[in-house]
C-alpha cells in the first residue's frame, strides 16, 4: 500500500502530508486515521506508548470518547527527506462540559511508501471557558494562518 506524497519530502509535500493528517484526525474516524500508519507503527502519545494499527484504533477510540467535539489544526514546523515535525492545537470538551485547548508537537518518520512508521507527540492541555474557544468550524478546519492569533500563543 502506498500513501502519497512519498519521501523524500519538499516543503510543499511535507505541508500536504500535514494537512492530510489534520483532515483525517478531524474526521474522528479511528480506522481511517490508522490507515496512514504502517502495520507495526510505533507511537508515543503523552506518556502512553503503543505499537500497531489495532492499538492505534483502540487508542483513538478512547481518545475521541473522552475528547468530545474535537477540532484540530496542524502547522508544518520542519522536515527532511523522510521526517516531518508539526506543531498543533486542538479544542475539545469532556463529558462534564469543560472545554480545553491542547497544544503540542509531533515528530513523524515515514517509510518509503509514505506510511508513518513512528509518531512521537508531546501535548499540554489548558482549561478554557467556552466563550474563549476559537475552533467553531465543521471539520476539517482552516489552516493556522486563517485564524487570527493562532500563531501568537506561547508554547
Amino acid at each position: 500500500m502506498s500513501r502519497p506524497p512519498l519521501p523524500p519530502f519538499t516543503r510543499e509535500t511535507a505541508a500536504q502530508k500535514a494537512r492530510m493528517a489534520e483532515d483525517a484526525w478531524n474526521s474522528r474516524d479511528p480506522v481511517r486515521v490508522s490507515l496512514a500508519y504502517t502495520e507495526d507503527s510505533r507511537w508515543r502519545n503523552r506518556s502512553e506508548v503503543l505499537q500497531g494499527r489495532e492499538a492505534i484504533v483502540a487508542f483513538l477510540t478512547r481518545k475521541w470518547e473522552k475528547e468530545q467535539d474535537y477540532r484540530l489544526i496542524k502547522d508544518l514546523w520542519a522536515f527532511d527527506d523522510k521526517r516531518i515535525a508539526v506543531r498543533f492545537q486542538y479544542e475539545w470538551h469532556d463529558a462534564g462540559g469543560q472545554w480545553y485547548r491542547s497544544y503540542g508537537n509531533e515528530q513523524w518518520e515515514f517509510d518509503e511508501h509514505g506510511l508513518m512508521k513512528r509518531r512521537e507527540a508531546s501535548i499540554n492541555d489548558i482549561a478554557i471557558a467556552e466563550k474563549d474557544r476559537r475552533f467553531h468550524w465543521a471539520a476539517p478546519g482552516p489552516r493556522p494562518g486563517d485564524v487570527p492569533g493562532l500563531g501568537t500563543d506561547p508554547f
